[in-house]
Parts: C-alpha cells; structure tokens; sequence
C-alpha cells in the first residue's frame, strides 16, 4: 500500500464513529491500569527520598555517601534487565508477565521496609531495580501494537503522568504513614515500603484479569472490532501483523544511529528526572521546612507536572510535531534551575523547583513515545524502546552519585549546574533527530516525486520498515 493510499485509510477513518468508539475501547482496557501499575512503580523506587527524611538512613547506620549509592544500585538492576525484559516480552504475553513483574517488585517493596542493615538496602535495590525494569519498555511497547503512530503520544503521556502523581501521592502517603511511627515495633519509614508494597502486590493480581494480551488475539474485543483494529494499524505501520521475532532485528536496533539518538537524549533527562524525583524531599527541607512539610511541599511541582504533561502533549498531539516542544520542555527545566541556583529567597526557589519539575516530566512523556512512533519492525521496536531506557537510566546512575552530600551546600548547586548542562546535552540530541529525520523524509519524498524509489510489495515494506522509502519520520 502506497503512502497516500495510507493516508487516505488512516486519515478517512480516523474520526469516523466507529473508530472512536474503538479507540474509547482500547483506552478504558489499556490506561488505568497500566497508569496505576506506572504510578505503582515509580512509588516504590522513589519512597526512599520520603524514607529517608524519615529517619531511614540513621536507623540502618548508613552513611550520606552511602544512601547515593544504594539509589545508583537500584538503576544498575534496571539497565541491566531491560533490553532483556523486553525480548522475553517479545516472545511471551503482556497479560502474564507485565503483572508477574508487578507482583516481583511489590514483594521487593516490601522487603524494603525488612532491611536491617546497609547491604541489606543494597542488596533489595538492585533487585527493585530488576525487576521494575521491564515494565515501562514493556507497556510503550504494547501502546505499539494498539494505537496508530500519531495516536501514541498522548497515551504515553496519560501513562507517564504517573510517574508525576506518584510523586504527589507519596508525599501524602509519606506523611500518613509516616504517623505510624511505632506502630508494631516498627518505624513509620518501615511502613512507608511494608504498605506501599502491599498495595503493589494487591493490584497486580487484579491485573492478571485486566492486563490485554496482544492486538491480533484481544479478547476484550470483538471479532469485528478486532478486524477493525487490525486494519487500521496495517494501514499505519507494521502493528498490525503478527510479526516472528529473529534476532537480525535486535542487530538492526543496535546499528541503527537513531535508535542512538534517541537513548542519548533520555540520557540527558533522567539524569534531571530522576536526581529531582528522589532528591526533592531533601532539597524542600533545605529551604528551612520541617520534615512533615517536606513529605507535603513535593505535591505541588508534581501535581503542575502532571498537569503540564497533559496539557503540552495534547497541542503537540494536536499539531503533530514532538521536537520543538521537548525542547521547550528542557528550556523551562533550566529556568527553574536558575532560580533554585541564583536566588536567595525560598518562595523564588520553591517556584524554581515547580518549573524545573514540569519541564522535565514534560520533557520526559514526549521523547519516550518518539521511538515508539519511529522506529518499524516490531521486535526492533521493542528493543529500540528498552535500549533508549537502559542507556537513559544510566544518566540516573549519574544523578544519584553526583547528587552526593560532599556536593549539597547551597541545594546542591553544582549538580543543579550539572542538571543544566545535561539539558543542553538533551536540546542538542532532539535538534539532532530533528535535522536529520526531516532531512531523510524530503529525500525520500524527492525519490517518489521523480519516480526513482524502487517499487516495494506490502510485504517488502513490513521487512524493511523504518529504511523503506515510503516510511515517513514523525518530527
């Protein structure tokens, strides 16, 4: 099929009746609960932020330098277990193993809140690391093979925005069960992991019956929805056929430049996401609040992010552009950098960190769903999408040890300067994709136009995916 015979499917039908109330379907199935299991995740890896202004670290002896780098173990679990996460995916079903990881973490959650010394809390972080790793790629992943290219973004960014909320809640959660302090023998950092892991271990067995297997064997959906489906996404992209796994993919994953470009440019946001998400507990108390009023001043920013994800993704969703509005995203971020750094007043800084806050978690939701929508060829994909999170997270091993106590006068000024720089770094990687897939997709339309390109079959086209001539990149 042609590309404008594509279009021609893809956009005819696009807000007919019947594809609305498919794709209304599709998202009452796919985005709570796949949202609650995001927002799951990211609680149990960023508590310990709340559990150690809780009295964690002087209960298990650990030292400030200490603390960092059972935060780095965690992501050293995670970029471990990613790309592999995602082949096993590839090669099971979503339906039973993005809830058998659930349930793994939430046991390791728990566990947390049963350490008794420092290497007890190294060991439990590399293994909450291992087994959160697979859920995010996994779910992206999955988004893949139900929603058309330019539909992706906006589920992603309902997805991501989790991570936000999460923030929110467990600076609630924290400060509730914070109050349980002695409850049991046990101390309310204690319960902060032991409840919050329950809840995990809670949910992800109710997944099992809600979590969708794969689009072409959808049980949710009828036998005409189901065609319906199916067609649409053959019309859009490769999601539609039930594609074997071969391991050229995985090769061709690995050399492809983009692929690169994508991980290098969440490299340079989780360095910020993660190094605000577990520090800003830390960094609140700093401009002069008592710890219950830290647990409760990290509400605001995330609950702005959260906001500020929904809103921007819907006008780039609208406009259909990704690139212009992640760096806009990083521009923000920085802004807020530069108040947390340059002023003297806590409201200016508090203010500061509320923009740096927004800009990255907006950032973050729009560049995590550019593979998704770019790269072609399902198991390609599926590794595309676990790589760009391993090489990402090991911007986040950088976060925690260089956010070390050594670095923490003045709110950790030099590594907010650090923060700045690895945001330049992420401008420069989405200008980078920018230029060159714009640059490709009007050489590509000049081959067409002069009637150069070589004739493709359907099935040609499905094989070479993203390299075949009439593939176009969305900017």
């Amino acid at each position: 099929m042609s590309v404008s015979e594509k279009n021609s499917v893809v956009e005819g039908d696009r807000v007919s009746v019947e594809d609305d109330r498919l794709l209304r379907k599709v998202d009452r199935r796919l985005l709570p609960v796949f949202t609650l299991l995001y927002l799951l995740s990211f609680l149990d890896r960023s508590n310990i932020g709340n559990a150690k202004i809780d009295g964690m670290t002087t209960d298990l002896g650990v030292s400030p330098a200490s603390y960092n780098t059972a935060l780095a173990i965690y992501f050293v679990g995670y970029v471990v277990f990613e790309v592999p996460a995602n082949i096993i995916l590839k090669k099971c079903n979503p339906q039973v193993w993005l809830p058998s990881l659930t349930l793994a973490w939430g046991i390791v959650s728990i566990g947390q809140g049963l350490v008794k010394n420092q290497a007890g809390l190294f060991g439990i972080r590399f293994l909450l690391g291992a087994t959160e790793a697979g859920l995010f790629p996994g779910v992206i992943y999955v988004f893949s093979v139900y929603y058309l290219r330019h539909e992706r973004s906006w589920r992603v960014a309902i997805f991501f925005g989790g991570a936000a909320l999460a923030g929110a809640f467990g600076g609630i959660f924290a400060y509730c069960i914070g109050l349980m302090n002695g409850v049991g023998g046990r101390r309310g950092w204690q319960w902060i992991f032991i409840l919050e892991g329950i809840l995990t271990v809670a949910v992800s067995l109710i997944a099992y019956f809600i979590v969708p297997t794969w689009s072409h064997d959808a049980k949710f959906l009828s036998e005409t929805e189901k065609t319906r489906l199916l067609d649409r996404l053959r019309a859009d992209s490769d999601a539609g056929t039930d594609q074997v796994f071969k391991w050229s993919s995985v090769r061709d994953a690995f050399s492809d430049h983009l692929v690169w470009a994508y991980a290098f440019l969440f490299h340079g946001f989780s360095f910020v996401l993660y190094s605000l998400s577990l520090f800003l507990p830390t960094i609140i108390a700093g401009l002069g609040f008592q710890t219950w009023q830290a647990q409760l001043m990290t509400i605001p920013p995330n609950v702005l992010a959260s906001f500020s994800i929904w809103t921007t993704v819907y006008f780039s969703s609208k406009y259909n552009v990704r690139a212009p509005f992640i760096i806009g995203a990083a521009i923000v971020s920085i802004i807020g950098y530069i108040l947390l750094i340059a002023c003297t007043s806590p409201g200016l800084q508090y203010f500061g960190v509320h923009l740096a806050a927004a800009g990255v978690y907006t950032g973050n939701s729009l560049l995590l769903s550019w593979p998704g929508e770019n790269v072609s060829g399902q198991a390609k994909r599926a590794v595309a999408v676990a790589l760009q999170i391993s090489v990402g997270d090991i911007g986040a091993i950088a976060g925690c040890l260089i956010y070390r106590p050594t670095l923490s006068s003045h709110l950790y000024r030099t590594p907010n300067l650090i923060a700045i720089g690895y945001l330049l770094f992420a401008i420069m990687m989405t200008t980078y994709l920018w230029v060159v897939m714009s640059v490709e997709n009007r050489r590509r339309d000049g081959l067409l136009s002069k009637g150069e390109a070589k004739e493709e079959t359907e099935e040609e086209s499905i094989r070479l995916g993203d390299r075949s001539v009439r593939y176009r990149y969305r900017i």
